[in-house]
């Protein structure tokens, strides 16, 4: 539960550190990669998590600018999506630290058909881009990227380091 302005910061700049460390690891190429036919790609997941920052907040009333998905299909630019994700993850934070204090943390808005709490719309903002961000890398790897460490060494760190990784 986020009971502050503060953890969410932090946790926030956390994670979209993280995430953009993702996102900076994608190609122009490796965009159309997906698991199977109709099926969001790459791209498309890149794109949905870069411009969901707004969508999802903004129902909330806190107001910051940022690209907002005006496009049904992801750009074919990499660092389009890698500078769209900076953009909007920064905004966010600016906005937060100005606009709420953690009173507004107890606020409810509608979000999607139902009451949720400040608090747990920050919460589920960072749980959807983990979730996303682990498709990514399912498919980074599939595209033949070498994914970056998120929450401890990969395989190939692990090997770099002259240590047999579990399979």
């Amino acid at each position: 539960m986020i009971t502050t302005i503060q953890a969410f910061v932090d946790e926030w700049t956390h994670e979209s550190t993280t995430t953009l460390r993702v996102l900076n690891t994608l190609t122009d190429t490796s965009l159309a990669q997906q698991i199977a036919p109709d099926f969001r790609t790459l791209g498309q997941l890149g794109w949905h998590i870069a411009t969901t920052i707004h969508e999802m907040i903004s129902l909330t009333g806190l107001q910051f600018d940022a690209p907002e998905n005006k496009e049904q299909h992801a750009p074919s630019s990499a660092k389009t999506i890698a500078d769209t994700y900076r953009t909007s993850a920064a905004a966010l934070t600016t906005a937060i630290q100005s606009q709420w204090t953690d009173v507004t943390l107890a606020e409810s808005h509608d979000m999607y058909g139902e009451s949720w709490l400040n608090s747990f719309t920050l919460r589920v903002l960072i749980s959807h881009e983990i979730h996303h961000r682990g498709e990514m890398i399912v498919l980074m790897r599939q595209a033949g990227l070498r994914v970056p460490d998120v929450y401890g060494p990969t395989r190939e760190d692990w090997l770099e380091r002259g240590m047999q990784p579990l399979v």
